[in-house]
């Protein structure tokens, strides 16, 4: 097992910064000193990543060759790249299999000291969720591949912009029914400790489960949104995405395994957000309630 030492100051090579997730860790990574390189695809907009502080290399992760280069130098990767979410045209689950296990390779390869990847909460516990099933075989390559990781397995992220349009309707959307909790957490928990976890040194070689104090049903989301608002919100099912990946994540979130053991989390990164306060903070954010 390589040296558990922190690595304070080589270079940090972030993947996915164009991103929600990816430019706050870019952000924290900075504000942090870090000398950062960004893997960017050809054609994809770096208007948002900021000027003179970050490297710029072009390249992706269906292509191999050009990872290599990428590497030249680096000392950790931290990754947040997904392709399963459809973001952009041409996106698919191929980014989070063949994309990902290029990835390693290319880390195995470069010799780098750390590979702090984005996973999935549960991921190994649900073999007919695709997405989720792409980030165990990640982990699992890692170790393989004998590659230092941390791996970060947070739960649902909570303030996605359709979650406003709904609120703003009476409404929280959820896929989980009384009695059926589920974990959430802000983007913004993921990318702290995303940025912290390059040189935590007790967090090589782990999975960790991130999220809030507590998970939380449907319903009980909605009243805890009702409290805030001082009105009444109603639950209202999430029941399919119209695509086979998402609507089997949604069944997995019915069966109550999504979720967080945060111990961890607490033990390494400091307290975990409370989800009230999460909650308050979200509607502060889409501007229903005063900051």
């Amino acid at each position: 097992m390589p040296s558990l030492s922190p690595d304070k100051s080589g270079l940090v090579l972030t993947v996915g910064s164009t991103g929600n997730l990816g430019g706050l860790v870019l952000n924290r990574l900075i504000e942090m000193g870090k000398p950062v390189r960004a893997l960017v695809r050809p054609g994809s907009d770096i208007s948002k990543l900021p000027a003179g502080r970050v490297e710029i290399v072009r390249g992706d992760l269906l292509d191999r060759s050009s990872l290599d280069s990428a590497l030249d130098g680096v000392s950790v990767i931290v990754t947040s790249a997904i392709g399963y979410s459809n973001r952009k045209e041409g996106d698919s689950l191929r980014t989070d299999t063949e994309g990902n296990s290029y990835l390693v390779d290319a880390a195995k390869k470069a010799g780098v000291s750390r590979f702090v990847f984005l996973s999935i909460l549960s991921c190994n516990m649900a073999p007919e969720v695709p997405h989720f099933w792409a980030k165990k075989v990640t982990e699992d390559r890692l170790i393989d591949q004998k590659v230092p990781f941390v791996s970060l397995r947070p739960g649902a992220f909570i303030g996605m912009p359709w979650m406003r349009s709904a609120i703003e309707s009476g409404m929280v959307m959820s896929p989980t029914p009384e009695g059926v909790r589920m974990t959430y957490l802000p983007a913004r928990e993921v990318a702290r400790v995303m940025a912290l976890a390059v040189d935590e040194p007790r967090a090589l070689g782990r999975r960790i489960d991130l999220g809030c104090d507590r998970p939380v049903s449907g319903p009980e989301l909605a009243m805890i949104v009702g409290k805030l608002l001082g009105r009444e919100i109603k639950y209202s099912p999430m029941r399919s995405y119209g695509n086979a990946d998402m609507d089997a994540m949604v069944r997995f979130f019915q069966t109550g395994k999504y979720v967080a053991d945060t111990t961890l989390q607490a033990k390494l990164f400091g307290p975990v957000p409370k989800i009230d306060d999460v909650v308050r903070q979200m509607l502060i954010e889409f501007g229903l309630l005063p900051a």
